[in-house]
Parts: C-alpha cells; structure tokens; sequence
C-alpha cells in the first residue's frame, strides 16, 4: 500500500464507482426526457461491463488482469464518445441505421402508430452541454481519465 492507501482494490473500486455514477446520471438525464440515442447507449455498455468488473473484485482480490478489463472498458466508452462527439460536430459521418424489436404479428396500423409515437433522436444533435461540452464529450473526457485510474490499478499490489 501506498501512502495514500490507494491500493489496487480501492483503485478498482473507485474507477468502478465513477462509472456507476456516470450510469446513474444518464438514466436520470433520461429520466428527465433526454432520450439517448443509438450512440449514447453504445457508450453505457463498457461502463456496465466496468462496474461488473467492480463486482468481480468484491468478491475475489483483484487480479491485474481485472484492472486491465476495466482500463478497456473505459477506454471503449472513450472511444465510442470521441466517435459520437466527432458525429455530433459534423466531423464524420455517424450510424444511419437504428436497431428494433421483431415485428411479426403487429398489424401495419400498430407498427405505425409505434413508429409516429417513438422519439427521433439523432445522433447527431447535442441535446444536452455544459460548459459547451456535450455528454458525450463529458463521456470521453471522464472515461480517459478513468482509463489512467485502472492502469494505476494494475500497478498497484
């Protein structure tokens, strides 16, 4: 242990916890009527996937292997946002297709009726900023910054 007392389960932990806080935040956004779009979820998935790993460490001391699936899990979602803010700035070119449940046995009326119901969220709109940075841009900044707290994880004894 370090003399911050910062040792590697802590590390995890903390990493693990900022990524459940982020997950939280944005299930209130869209709470709040801000709906995510096919890009916003790409990003919550390595975000579970590292709060899983946060799990994984309770129960069992926690390899430097398991940091290093949390260093890729928040460098994923980084990533993913650093697509998703170049999509919003019109740097590139983002999905053009959106993903749907099966449709079989819906009668035509009800499948339009679901379709003039749904929201169009577009990836390619900031719906939400702070300081002029949009959540997915707050997405990569903080999961980088998390990327540096799990390699500091795998350092650790």
């Amino acid at each position: 242990m370090n003399d911050l007392g910062l040792t590697r389960l802590r590390l995890v932990l903390l990493a693990a916890g900022v990524s459940a806080a982020l997950l939280v935040a944005v299930f209130v956004f869209q709470a709040l009527g801000y709906a995510p779009c096919k890009l916003c979820w790409w990003q919550r998935y390595p975000h579970m996937a590292a709060v899983a790993v946060g799990l994984l460490a309770l129960a069992w001391q926690p390899a430097a292997l398991l940091a290093w699936l949390g260093a890729l899990a928040a460098a994923a979602t980084g990533a993913i946002g650093v697509y998703h803010t170049g999509v919003e700035q019109s740097w590139w070119t983002g999905p053009d297709t959106c993903t749907s449940a099966p449709i079989g046995g819906v009668s035509a009326q009800d499948l339009l009726n679901q379709i003039m119901a749904a929201p169009l969220v577009r990836c390619d709109e900031v719906a939400w900023a702070l300081f002029g940075v949009s959540m997915a841009s707050w997405n990569a900044i903080v999961s980088f910054g998390l990327v540096a707290v799990w390699v500091m994880a795998t350092r650790r004894a």
